[in-house]
C-alpha cells in the first residue's frame, strides 16, 4: 500500500499520537507539546486509526466533538484508546507499536446532509442519527465506493433498526498520513 509521506509539521502530531501511546503503555506520563503555529491550538474532533504494515485494520478510536483542550491533547487522548480500548482488537503491545502505521484524521464540523445524493464517500464521513444512536465512517474507506454502502455501514455501527428513521451528517477531513 503506498502512502503519501507526511510533511514536518504533519510528523509532529503523528509523533504525538506514537509518544503518547508509548508513554502510556510504559507506565510514563506525558505531556503533549506545542503545535506548530499552522494547526493553531484549538480543540479539534480527532480520529487516530492504527494499521499493520500489511495495511489491516488494528484500531480507530476518535470523538466527533472534541472534549479535550488543545488539538495535542486530542490526538494523544484518542491514540492512547485506539491502541489500547478499541473493543474489536486486543490492546496494543510495546513491541508492536514501532511497526504500526499511524494515521489522523482531523475533522471539520458535521454538517446536515440531504440524502444520499450530498454524500461522496472518498470525500465526505458520514454521521447517523436516530435518536440516541449514532454511527460514524471516516471517508475514504477502502472497499466502499458508494454513499449507500457508507451510510449502511454506518447504521450498522450505530445500531440502527432496518426500519428506523435516521438524520444525515457529512463531515470532511484532514487526514495525515503515517507511517511505521
Amino acid at each position: 500500500m503506498t502512502r503519501a509521506a507526511a510533511t514536518p509539521d504533519e510528523q509532529v502530531l503523528l509523533d504525538v499520537a506514537r509518544q503518547a501511546i508509548a508513554a502510556r503503555l510504559e507506565g510514563r506520563a506525558f505531556a503533549p507539546p506545542q503545535l506548530p503555529a499552522r494547526f493553531g491550538d484549538t480543540p479539534r474532533a480527532v480520529f487516530v486509526t492504527l494499521r499493520e504494515p500489511s495495511g489491516e485494520l488494528r484500531g480507530c478510536i476518535g470523538r466527533l466533538e472534541p472534549s479535550r483542550p488543545s488539538l495535542a491533547h486530542e490526538i494523544a487522548d484518542s491514540a492512547v484508546s485506539a491502541a489500547l480500548e478499541d473493543p474489536r482488537f486486543p490492546p496494543v503491545s510495546r513491541q508492536e507499536l514501532d511497526d504500526l502505521i499511524v494515521e489522523i484524521s482531523v475533522l471539520e464540523p458535521p454538517e446536515p446532509a440531504r440524502g444520499l445524493h450530498d454524500l461522496d464517500p472518498k470525500r465526505y464521513g458520514v454521521v447517523v442519527r436516530s435518536g440516541h444512536l449514532r454511527g460514524v465512517l471516516l471517508p475514504d474507506i477502502q472497499g466502499v465506493d458508494t454513499a449507500e454502502q457508507q451510510v449502511n455501514i454506518a447504521r450498522m455501527k450505530a445500531r440502527v433498526p432496518p426500519a428506523a428513521a435516521y438524520e444525515l451528517e457529512r463531515f470532511r477531513v484532514r487526514k495525515v498520513p503515517g507511517g511505521a
